[in-house]
Parts: structure tokens; sequence; C-alpha cells
């Protein structure tokens, strides 16, 4: 006696009987697509702090450049645009130069940086980027 066994007409299977080609496929798409979000994140992150320090160099700079200016003014702008962005004091250095800004003459271009490590402020979820990396950002404007 033969058993009337259905099968698929197109492939010539048995229905419920699947290859592995899925579980496969995901295992080797899988890992590509976590680094890539995770990777996305990790730089997403940075290009936020680069941008966030930027902002508070500028707000610095800003403060520096009008004339009457003390470096704890600048330091205060700084501290503001970066407390506003969420950071703490200790996470980053603020330098200007000149080293005294109430000293320096009109005309003179005055700098101010505002820099941090990585590994303080980072969100690492693969840890591409190095731990002591320096985030940097630079402004220069004219006293006035």
């Amino acid at each position: 006696m033969k058993l009337n066994i259905r099968r698929n007409p197109r492939n010539g299977r048995r229905p419920g009987l699947r290859g592995g080609n899925a579980v496969l496929e995901t295992a080797l798409v899988l890992p590509v697509l976590l680094y890539l979000a995770f990777g996305t994140v990790e730089f997403g992150h940075y290009f936020f702090v680069k941008h966030t320090l930027q902002g508070a160099a500028r707000e610095g700079a800003r403060r520096a450049i009008v004339s009457g200016a003390a470096n704890s003014d600048v330091n205060t702008s700084v501290q503001n645009a970066m407390s506003a962005a969420g950071f703490s004091t200790s996470v980053y250095t603020v330098t200007t130069s000149p080293t005294t800004i109430s000293s320096a003459a009109s005309g003179v271009n005055v700098s101010v940086t505002v820099s941090c490590n990585w590994g303080t402020v980072g969100v690492r979820p693969l840890g591409l980027m190095s731990t002591s990396k320096t985030v940097t950002a630079v402004a220069v404007m004219r006293k006035e």
C-alpha cells in the first residue's frame, strides 16, 4: 500500500520541511547589521560631542572679545553651553590664548579651546574609538 503524501508542486517537498537557508543567512548578516548599528551610535555620539564643544568654544570666544571681559566670564559662558548639553565641568578643559583675556589689546585674535577625553564622555558600544582620544574644538575671534 502506497501512502498518499502531499507534496508542493513547485519544489516537490513536503509542507513543513524547510531548508536551513534562513537561519544561515541570519547568522551571516546579523553581526554585520549589529556592527553597523552600534558603529553608527558611537560615531553619532562623537559628532554630538564635537559639535557641543565647538558651540561652547564659540560662546566662550564671543564673550572673550567684548571689552572688559575676564577669564571667569569666558569660563562661565563655556560652562553654561556645556551644562545645557548635559556635560559636567569635570569632563572638559578650557584654554584661552592669550591666557589673560582682560589684558589683551583691541584687535588681537582671541582663541578659546575646549577639549575633553573621549574615555570620559564617549559612548563606546563597540570600542571603535580609543579612550585616550582627545576631542578638541577651537574658536578664534578678534577682540573689540
